[in-house]
């Protein structure tokens, strides 16, 4: 099933048109002054051979995991993190900022939508004209948004656009529900809930069986991911992975949720919650069981929403049995394959002080960044600031380019190790591929 891309919901759209006019408060020169911070080069280096040694990451970062001396090489990491100047004050100010005024890349999108085992539906948007463009064991990147978050999403499209840029081939996951993703039975998705991503990463796979996979996600959908790894232990058949704006553990991040302006984005939730559902409450008329369909229907917050429907749909009896069983920080330890974890030590939805730091620096798998500010899928910071892409973006497609490049090296030993050991190419094992158009 073919589509192009999906609109923005009303309330982005909407709020966009208030961009220009927040542009023109901005001091003039700033973009270009906050360019140059991010993009100066390290001067800390000593002379003769010390030099020579590429520069650490810079110190407004915190660096964690086994393998953290591989971030040294990585240009974007060797500047401060430094907040763009009107913003870098406050965290929901960064937060709220990134969500209505950054800019939206306009893509040509492919909608594919997958049927699931239990007659569910999601939609998979791939970049129009890519099946054609790019090779076959081109590698591939899968994107899961946040909680509501679709491929109509300004951090996800920015993302999507650069690793395009780099030859790779992209694909959108979108939840049931999101972005105007079918729904077609009673249940939605959770942040435990991991059979659907299963599936996508499956079928991904299939199409493209020459390809390495990997996957990036932000929030829910980094939690859901993270989790996903730690099932699949060392059968995990993804080649890395980037968490981004986990929450990591749920029930700190509810009980932050409740605090202060925290309402704010608690209340904005429960309301894209709602719209979705209302959309599919037909589905849902005369369920039996321990539902609550009025109080999901008239969701106040995003735990009245989750208390209705989500925990019950998944069989948690209870919302905070929903909670504290589904988070991601547990899963940690059992993840085998390489993952990225980003996280901004102000973020107002994902605490800081639920981040797992240190099953983080007990697996040689995992690596965690963490800066200063950010707020929530905010980083307004680096070389496209204020309104473009975040500042992860770049960080994320070097990670990713560095596992690329090292899976190359690898199969190109192996195939070297075949040479010096007389294995003929006719003798050699031979694979037959069938790839799906």
């Amino acid at each position: 099933m073919a589509a192009t891309a999906p609109t923005p919901s009303p309330f982005v759209a909407s709020t966009r048109r208030f961009a220009p006019r927040l542009r023109s408060l901005l001091p003039a020169g700033a973009m270009s002054s906050s360019s140059a911070t991010a993009s100066a080069p390290n001067l800390s280096s000593g002379a003769g051979e010390e030099a020579q040694a590429p520069p650490l990451p810079h110190s407004t970062l915190e660096i964690a995991g086994a393998r953290r001396g591989l971030l040294s090489s990585f240009a974007s990491l060797r500047a401060p993190y430094r907040a763009f100047p009107v913003l870098a004050s406050n965290r929901h100010v960064e937060t709220i900022f990134a969500a209505l005024t950054r800019s939206l890349p306009a893509v040509k999108l492919r909608r594919e939508c997958l049927r699931a085992p239990d007659d569910g539906a999601v939609a998979l948007d791939w970049v129009a004209g890519d099946d054609r463009a790019l090779p076959t064991d081109a590698p591939v990147l899968i994107l899961l948004p946040g909680l509501t978050g679709g491929s109509d999403d300004t951090y996800v499209r920015h993302m999507l656009m650069r690793a395009r840029s780099k030859g790779w081939r992209v694909v959108v996951f979108n939840s049931r529900g999101c972005a105007e993703s079918p729904v077609t039975t009673p249940k939605f998705y959770s942040a435990s809930f991991t059979g659907d991503l299963r599936q996508v990463i499956g079928h991904v796979l299939g199409r493209y069986p020459q390809s390495n996979v990997y996957a990036a996600g932000w929030s829910l959908g980094a939690n859901i991911l993270v989790r996903y790894l730690g099932e699949e232990t060392d059968k995990c058949p993804l080649a890395g992975a980037v968490s981004m704006c986990n929450p990591f553990n749920l029930v700190i991040a509810d009980e932050d949720f409740h605090k202060g302006f925290n309402n704010v984005y608690d209340r904005a939730l429960a309301r894209a919650l709602r719209t979705i559902f209302k959309k599919h409450a037909l589905l849902f008329e005369d369920i039996d069981g321990e539902y609550n369909i009025p109080k999901a229907a008239n969701a106040r917050t995003v735990r009245d929403f989750d208390e209705g429907l989500t925990r019950v749909s998944f069989g948690f009896k209870s919302v905070d049995d929903y909670y504290s069983n589904s988070s991601s920080s547990d899963s940690i330890k059992n993840v085998c394959i390489p993952l990225l974890c980003i996280q901004a030590d102000n973020d107002p939805i994902a605490p800081s002080r639920g981040i797992p730091r240190e099953d983080i620096k007990a697996n040689s798998n995992c690596l965690l960044i963490v800066t200063p500010k950010g707020g929530h899928l905010g980083w307004v910071a680096g070389d496209e600031a204020p309104f473009g892409c975040p500042w992860t973006d770049p960080i994320v497609m070097e990670y990713l380019e560095y596992l690329q490049n090292e899976k190359n090296s690898s199969t190109k030993n192996n195939y070297l190790s075949y040479e010096q050991q007389g294995v003929s190419e006719a003798s050699a094992p031979h694979l037959t591929v069938h790839v799906q158009t």
